[in-house]
């Protein structure tokens, strides 16, 4: 496969991922606001349920969508990788969270307001999509043997 074709194919791929990835940060956000402004939760447990909320589209819209033709390992092993994958990035995204919470707190001499947890809570959902679309791309839905993927 030429250079051009690999990126193609990445492109393609990417974009699924991101649109996907999209409607899940849009279930995320939703979850997480709901949980913190309404019913009073603390940000580091609001943003591990809301992540795990989102999982729920994510697997099924990468794993149907997004890597769609890529080889099937096996469904109980592709969700426990699945799962492995995002229990890392909800770690690393709830310690992203409450890292830039706290700097906020140490910043400003008090507790951010919405708009600044919701800013941490975005740069933290960036840094993870990086993540979750290297882990997604080469270790849970990997390429079929030595046959190029169609986009």
């Amino acid at each position: 496969m030429n250079r051009l074709s690999q990126v193609s194919r990445l492109a393609g791929v990417g974009s699924r991922f991101l649109i996907v990835g999209g409607l899940s940060t849009l279930i995320e956000v939703g979850v997480f606001n709901l949980l913190v402004f309404v019913l009073g939760w603390d940000v580091v447990s609001a943003k591990i349920a809301a992540s795990l909320v989102a999982l729920i589209n994510a697997y099924f819209g990468n794993r149907e969508w997004t890597f769609r033709h890529r080889d099937r390992r096996g469904r109980t092993s592709e969700i426990a990788l699945f799962l492995g994958v995002n229990a890392v990035c909800t770690v690393l995204g709830a310690g992203i969270v409450w890292l830039g919470v706290e700097g906020l707190r140490m910043l400003l001499g008090e507790a951010p307001g919405a708009l600044g947890i919701n800013l941490v809570n975005f740069a933290s959902i960036g840094i993870i999509v990086l993540v979750r679309f290297v882990l997604y791309h080469w270790l849970v839905f990997p390429q079929k043997n030595a046959a190029p993927e169609t986009a």
